[in-house]
């Protein structure tokens, strides 16, 4: 396992190297012209590390074009200590701990790490589940929404819905409402229709269970957390993890950035060491997804 002595957490040239044996695994690609013959290294001492120019297009490029580090004048090997450093901690890690351990600013923290988590942002185009698996579904109330004023309930607080496959990945997301209009077509795009699903007694959850292979469900109200195999403990694991990072570590989260923290923890869930990956190979499979998910700190600020 890799710790945070390895030579590309602060040798520059080292950490170039890295990501581009991750991001360009069969050579560099020109991301002007899409060119991959006639591309050479740039030389000379005023050149800036990573630089490379394209002898078709005429035009220099290096790796962190088209991804998160695209105008960033954070060295590279400081991205690769704060991608470590977010992916393997489970729980969150602040951007004033970010701060104090990289030696940026806190503000330089925090865009970072919100670059980092739109990097986190994972394929969803494929279902949970599947013949013979079990997925449990469940939603979360937290923080409150803004303008709304703190009251008796859980109305007034932001909504998250989790589908945790047991065994297996999750996917959460934030919600507006948790009624049937909302949940039901969530839940028939992200879950295969032969999948088992686990639910609490939840009304919302009886008319969407008819479209599943099996729905079972747990009544929490009346005491009962589980029947054999039939349970919500695995998404109320998920969900402990969740609530301890967004309360012990971030503390405050406006809703505009609710979804990048929702990725964070997704990420860590869906590559966890339960599955057989450990810390260097989750920062690897987060450093392949920094492509084509540029985040400028005014849309990080607004939305």
């Amino acid at each position: 396992m890799s710790n945070l002595s390895a030579p590309h957490f602060h040798d520059e040239e080292a950490a170039y190297a890295y990501v581009e044996a991750r991001i360009w695994p069969e050579g560099p690609v020109c991301p002007h012209c899409g060119g991959v013959e006639r591309i050479g290294k740039m030389g000379g001492k005023s050149t800036r590390v990573g630089a490379y120019k394209c002898y078709q297009c005429r035009k220099p490029f290096s790796v962190k074009i088209g991804t998160i580090f695209e105008d960033s004048k954070v060295p590279m090997r400081v991205w690769l200590q704060a991608m470590y450093l977010i992916a393997g901690s489970k729980k969150g890690i602040s951007s004033n701990q970010l701060h104090r351990i990289l030696g940026v600013t806190l503000k330089t923290a925090w865009f970072m790490s919100h670059r980092i988590r739109e990097a986190m942002q994972v394929d969803d185009s494929w279902p949970l589940g599947g013949l013979g698996m079990t997925v449990e579904a469940d939603e979360t109330f937290i923080g409150r929404e803004p303008g709304q004023a703190v009251r008796g309930g859980f109305w007034h607080k932001m909504k998250v819905l989790a589908l945790v496959e047991r065994g297996g990945r999750s996917r959460a997301m934030v919600v507006d409402t948790v009624g049937v209009p909302e949940l039901q077509p969530i839940l028939l795009g992200n879950i295969h229709p032969l999948t088992k699903l686990h639910t609490d007694e939840a009304p919302v959850y009886k008319s969407i269970g008819r479209f599943f292979y099996r729905h079972n469900t747990v009544h929490h109200k009346s005491g009962e957390y589980g029947r054999g195999t039939v349970h919500t403990n695995t998404i109320e694991g998920y969900f402990s993890i969740f609530k301890r990072g967004m309360r012990g570590i971030y503390q405050h989260c406006a809703k505009q950035h609710l979804h990048r923290y929702v990725a964070e923890f997704n990420f860590r869930y869906s590559n966890r060491v339960a599955l057989g990956i450990n810390d260097t190979e989750r920062s690897d499979i987060l450093l392949r997804g920094v492509v084509g998910k540029r985040l400028t700190y005014q849309t990080a600020r607004g939305a």
